[in-house]
């Protein structure tokens, strides 16, 4: 079954072209990532997705629901947790969330049992009676995910949900996000975090200029540019000759210095390799350490983007 339909989504503000024409479906279960580099039209089509951007040409269907002609029907199934808090700073979180739940007229019952129960998932009940301008970043990205998920909608849009978060309430989020996953709810993710996108998704859709370049599995994503293989070497010295020598190599792509250690970038590892011992016997260098790598998916996105030198 498909929970999210993009067919030919396309948005123009004035002559710009935000959203060029996108045709993607999601399946029901899946944590799909919507990855991209700021601009390139994530924010537009979650946007669009949820009927809150009227799309220039195309549209979209949420569960068979038609986003344009059957908005309030595709709205229930949905909840969307944007990447600025649509919290009420002067009022608890108690009330932000019983707020939320009249909103979708849950009956009174129903939505503070159910208010209660999510308190506690998230670690807020002790904090239930505060003003929300009392909460830490983190702890207003939880409670704006509860708030999404009052109605028990079956699909959770989350616009870059890590954004601006110290390490300990990212961890915290991811986690959520899986442990909804697990109970049933499809999750659409957009990010710029290459590394969450990795981790969290089934499958990944990179948007650039508007436009979806390439959609897959991480792994399938890496294993089309097996090309980008990478050799990462430590010597006991480092000098800048060193960077110069490797680079004159034609079997080698590109070099880059990571901290204390060499990556070369070459389609041909094993004559690299070889190289690379009969360079360092030359010169008279230890090898402390060398391993060869597969392509990593911020590798990927950097091939796919152009942003990966040649």
């Amino acid at each position: 079954m498909i929970a999210i339909e993009s067919i030919g989504l396309t948005k123009y503000y004035g002559r710009l072209l935000a959203v060029d024409h996108i045709y993607f479906k999601v399946n029901v279960g899946e944590v799909f990532g919507f990855l991209g580099p700021n601009g390139a039209g994530k924010t537009t089509t979650i946007r669009m997705l949820t009927g809150l951007t009227k799309p220039t040409e195309g549209t979209a269907k949420i569960f068979g629901y038609n986003i344009l002609r059957e908005k309030i029907m595709a709205k229930k199934m949905f909840g969307v947790v944007p990447e600025f808090t649509n919290i009420y700073d002067g009022l608890t979180a108690w009330d932000n969330l019983m707020f939320m739940g009249e909103l979708y007229r849950i009956p009174k019952y129903e939505r503070e049992k159910y208010g209660l129960e999510l308190l506690k998932i998230f670690g807020l009940y002790e904090r239930r009676n505060d003003l929300v301008k009392t909460f830490s970043k983190g702890m207003k990205r939880k409670l704006c995910i509860a708030m999404a998920l009052i109605h028990k909608p079956r699909l959770l849009f989350l616009d870059e949900p890590t954004s601006g978060l110290d390490i300990h309430s990212t961890i915290i989020i991811r986690n959520i996000i899986r442990k909804l996953n697990e109970e049933g709810v499809t999750v659409f993710l957009t990010t710029h975090n290459i590394e969450e996108a990795n981790i969290l998704c089934d499958r990944i859709a990179i948007i650039y200029r508007g436009r979806i370049i390439a959609i897959n599995t991480p792994e399938r994503l890496k294993m089309a540019i097996k090309k980008v293989q990478s050799i990462v070497i430590a010597f006991n010295r480092f000098s800048p000759k060193i960077l110069e020598d490797l680079r004159k190599n034609s079997l080698i792509n590109d070099v880059r210095k990571e901290g204390d250690k060499i990556k070369l970038y070459t389609s041909d590892p094993p004559d690299v390799l070889e190289y690379i011992f009969q360079y360092a016997n030359r010169n008279g260098l230890k090898i402390i350490s060398i391993n060869t790598l597969r392509p990593s998916l911020e590798e990927v996105f950097l091939k796919l983007t152009g942003g990966m030198g040649k």
